[in-house]
């Protein structure tokens, strides 16, 4: 996984914690996706599926922020998002809602999606991206395993994960 990462700007949420101190308000809830497309020609449409659910964040109660990101290996296109929610029922609305599920099926036969989430103490902004980035160019192995402690901000220690097809 030795291509480069590019990560759109923050998109806060309605929830959004302040960053002045570098570390704000109270437990958070952090998701890392990672689809990876069969073929090619997949990438630009779940990119702008994305997009589309990106465009919708200031409205999702419970949703502090995102980033979406895309990786540049041509032949082997992958994309996803890191989210930061206050809490697993916040995340699991947004998993519910009409749009999401719509774009989750129509993608599911093509590619691989996995994914993690693990339990912070506080939100801290550059730590929680560099966690996520640890994952997502391998640096740091995909966990296997429910996670049973607060890794804090840190990153993953023993989240949970979801391999496989893209099923909703």
């Amino acid at each position: 996984m030795s291509s480069t990462i590019w990560f759109a700007p923050w998109k806060p949420g309605p929830a959004d914690l302040p960053r002045s101190a570098g570390a704000g308000g109270g437990p958070v809830l952090v998701s890392v996706t990672e689809f990876t497309a069969h073929r090619p020609w997949t990438a630009p449409g779940v990119a702008l599926a994305g997009l589309a659910l990106r465009r919708s964040w200031d409205g999702l109660e419970g949703a502090v922020g995102l980033w979406l990101w895309a990786a540049s290996d041509v032949a082997r296109p992958r994309s996803g998002s890191v989210s930061v929610w206050r809490d697993a029922r916040a995340l699991n609305g947004f998993v519910a809602r009409h749009d999401h599920v719509r774009i989750m099926r129509a993608y599911r036969d093509r590619g691989t999606l996995r994914s993690t989430s693990w339990r912070a103490t506080t939100f801290e902004h550059d730590a929680t991206l560099r966690a996520a980035r640890s994952l997502l160019t391998g640096e740091s192995p995909w966990p296997t395993q429910e996670a049973t402690t607060d890794p804090g901000a840190a990153g993953p220690t023993h989240p949970g994960q979801c391999s496989g097809r893209a099923d909703a």
